[in-house]
This record gives structure tokens, C-alpha cells and sequence, in this order.
């Protein structure tokens, strides 16, 4: 693996690991009867992230699948209103299992 690849790779499992920072603080927030300060939308980056986690997991062919069933054939074409519930299927693929 190049160089490059191994710095992207690490990006990747960054922004994987800080969006699943955020959740677990969300969740300990609603847990403790607050709300989240403010629930944002979640960025292509992220949905990339995670996406990306979950290929190098063996769900490749099941994200090429979610992607076909939000209308795309890569996550440029999703729709951003849709990152949230692809996110929320995306998780629900480690449970499937």
C-alpha cells in the first residue's frame, strides 16, 4: 500500500472514529435527559468515512446496493436530505450479520 493510500486510510478511520465520538455523546446526552446541542446533518466527508469503513469490513457489495437503492451509483449522487437514513442503514449492516 503507497503512502498516500496509507494517509487516506487513516483520514478515513479518523473522521469514522470522531463521527462515532459524536454519537456516543449524543446518546449519553439523552441518556442523562438533555438533548444533543444541536443535531446537524451529516456531511458527504462523514457518510464517506463511514462508507468507507464499511467496505474495507466486507460490505462492499451491500453499500453498492444501499447506494442503488437511494438512486445512485456512487455517494456524489445521493441525495444529502438521504446521508441520515444511509447512515442509519449502514450501521444496521454490522447487525446483520
Amino acid at each position: 500500500m503507497g503512502k498516500m493510500s496509507e494517509m487516506a486510510e487513516t483520514i478515513a478511520d479518523l473522521r469514522t472514529a470522531a463521527a462515532a465520538v459524536n454519537e456516543a455523546a449524543d446518546w449519553l446526552a439523552r441518556q442523562l435527559g438533555g438533548t444533543p446541542e444541536k443535531e446537524t446533518e451529516p456531511t458527504l466527508e462523514q457518510v464517506r468515512a463511514v462508507l468507507a469503513d464499511k467496505s474495507r469490513r466486507g460490505f462492499t457489495a451491500e453499500i453498492r446496493d444501499l447506494l442503488k437503492k437511494y438512486g445512485a451509483g456512487k455517494l456524489s449522487e445521493v441525495d444529502p436530505g438521504s446521508y441520515r437514513a444511509l447512515l442509519r442503514e449502514a450501521e444496521e449492516l454490522d447487525h446483520a450479520t
